[in-house]
């Protein structure tokens, strides 16, 4: 009688599980900040802190299901599959959000910022409209979706650089 090792779970299918999750509540939580008109405040690293809640328990989850191990590795990529899910879910409700259900936000932000600025007083006139050129692109449409899946991995990254090194726990190589 054969006896078979317990199947492992892979990286891919926990990141894309907790991913999903991941995405889905901090897609919420935007949600309400939006709705709400707290899209510009201290409030809005609510969803860092979902990140970092979301990769550190995939990869636990992940260590637990194959016997107690992971390598950094096997963390990091864990992490990045949850990032990469994540960010582009983020990324298609904030294009569908700034162009479909509130598409005066991206003025209100454009508000903001300039108010932002001026009260700064370091900045030419000149400086400001340039700077709010700049601004008005990457505050809309493709540029905001696409700008918002690039800082979703570089943020997915370094989060899951830091947890998978903490969270490791290699198998021994001789057993």
């Amino acid at each position: 009688m054969e006896t078979s090792a317990p199947a492992t779970v892979q990286p891919t299918t926990v990141g894309l599980r907790y991913g999903v999750l991941t995405g889905l509540v901090s897609i919420i939580i935007s949600f309400c900040l939006n709705v709400s008109h707290l899209e510009q405040t201290p409030a809005k690293w609510l969803t860092m802190i979902v990140l970092i809640v979301g990769t550190v328990l995939a990869q636990k989850f992940f260590r637990q299901a194959n016997d107690g191990f992971m390598s950094y590795g096997q963390g990091l990529g864990v992490g990045m599959v949850l990032a990469g899910v994540s960010s582009v879910l983020g990324a298609v409700f904030s294009y569908l959000y700034v162009t479909v259900i509130d598409p005066d936000m991206t003025a209100r932000i454009l508000e903001k910022v300039r108010a932002d600025m001026e009260a700064k007083g370091t900045m030419t006139d000149a400086q400001i409209e340039q700077a709010m050129h700049w601004t008005a692109i990457f505050t809309q449409g493709p540029a905001l979706a696409g700008l918002a899946s690039v800082i979703g991995l570089l943020t997915g990254l370094l989060v899951s650089l830091i947890t998978a090194a903490i969270l490791k726990n290699p198998k021994p190589e001789f057993e």
